[in-house]
């Protein structure tokens, strides 16, 4: 067993420390300790199954997704507990139970202690199967994140799959449906597969009510990927939203702001953001947003987005989604802070060396990291970029992925 990436044993909570973040952005080897498995690390019981500690690092549901889907794909029997553990509302929200129920219908699996508010989860896999499958939080909970966990089993699975994903399409703490269309998609369609995914109706907080339709077919096996190179900014570009009772003002209120905003910093690029007030027939409630995309002369994607609520200046959202924008640019990274983590289990699960450049490397991507070396035989190493500009703040994220091949093929 290998500690987690920082090199020491994770005690149980959401952050890290400042001497471990710092370790970790310094890109110090990780030592072997084979004396015993860290402490929260993935551990083998009753035979076969795997225990997971749901509790540590990013200690939420992210946990759950990268080792769920993991399972689902190694056909490894999976015990989590101390689910969503450092959370106000800890154990499983109704977005997490939709997404392990998703995976179980995918697989014909077996899965115990799936009910809301549930600590603890054990998952027995099966065969992934493609097929139509329907996963609804009821709730606003993301889609997107509905989606992080079913994706990569469907790639594996016999036959072409259509997954219909019901709740929140523009949800806060979640990539919003934009923006896995915009940066994710055509970021990750590089491990060498296509999707396909068709917005039916946006939904927002409080009801949800949205859906999405995503279409894959299953490969043989995933290639790695070089996102090293991020080239210089050519484009930018991005969507302002509202929908229901708002008015379009608000839109042109956040894209007028978040172009001061980028002024500031980019004078010389013409900035396409447009406004766009939802059909009221393919949008269930009320809700505003903004998204905003740099593309770069290598064809790298890296986004700022943020999303209205009651009482939030539409100036302000704006501003906040532009400087996110301009913080993910000047650090330098060929990705954004929202791709890190989500590129992590494709790296792992591909044949070859993956490399990708960032900024500074998130907890979620920690996390990520973590599980994905305890369940599967890849090999991540995070270290230092050499930069010639000593103020770019970045890392290179490498993994020797497993090379999972398809066996239903």
């Amino acid at each position: 067993e290998r500690p987690s990436p920082v090199g020491v044993p994770w005690e149980s909570r959401r952050r890290a420390s400042a001497a471990e973040e710092r370790e970790w952005r310094e890109g110090r080897p990780l030592p072997e300790r084979r004396d015993r498995p860290p402490r929260g690390s993935v551990t083998a019981m009753d035979g076969d199954r795997v225990e997971i500690d749901g509790g540590i690092m990013e200690g939420g549901g992210q946990i759950l997704r990268v080792s769920t889907a993991l399972s689902c794909l190694l056909g490894l029997p999976l015990r989590v507990r101390r689910i969503r553990a450092g959370r106000n509302q800890p154990g499983l929200r109704p977005q997490h139970l939709s997404g392990l129920e998703i995976v179980r219908d995918l697989c014909e699996g077996n899965l115990e202690g799936g009910e809301i508010g549930s600590t603890e989860i054990t998952f027995t896999p099966g065969k992934i199967k493609g097929g139509t499958h329907i996963a609804d939080t009821k709730t606003a909970g993301s889609v997107c994140l509905l989606m992080q966990v079913a994706m990569p089993c469907v790639l594996f699975a016999a036959s072409p799959s259509e997954l219909h994903f019901k709740g929140g399409t523009n949800a806060e703490m979640a990539p919003q449906i934009d923006y896995t269309i915009m940066v994710f998609k055509p970021i990750v369609e590089k491990f060498n597969f296509t999707f396909n995914c068709d917005i039916k109706k946006r939904g927002y907080y409080p009801q949800g009510g949205g859906e999405v339709v995503v279409q894959m077919s299953p490969v043989k096996e995933l290639s790695p990927i070089d996102l090293t190179e991020r080239g210089t900014v050519t484009k930018i570009y991005g969507r302002a939203f509202v929908a229901g009772a708002l008015p379009i003002k608000l839109a042109k209120d956040m894209s007028a702001a978040a172009v001061r905003c980028i002024r500031k910093e980019i004078r010389d690029l013409y900035i396409n953001i447009q406004t766009v007030r939802e059909p009221d027939d393919q949008a269930f409630g009320t809700g505003s947003g903004i998204i905003i995309v740099a593309e770069t002369s290598t064809g790298c994607l890296l986004a700022g987005s943020s999303l209205g609520r009651r009482g939030k200046n539409s100036d302000k959202v704006g501003i906040e989604a532009a400087e996110i924008l301009l913080k993910n640019l000047k650090h330098g990274g060929a990705v954004d802070d929202s791709l890190q983590d989500q590129l992590i289990i494709f790296m792992a699960l591909a044949k070859g060396v993956s490399r990708v450049k960032s900024g500074p490397v998130t907890l979620h991507t920690q996390t990520a990291i973590h599980f994905a070396e305890q369940l599967t035989k890849a090999k991540f190493t995070v270290t230092k970029s050499e930069e010639e500009d000593p103020s770019k703040d970045t890392y290179i994220i490498e993994c020797q992925g497993m090379g999972l091949i398809n066996s239903n093929l």
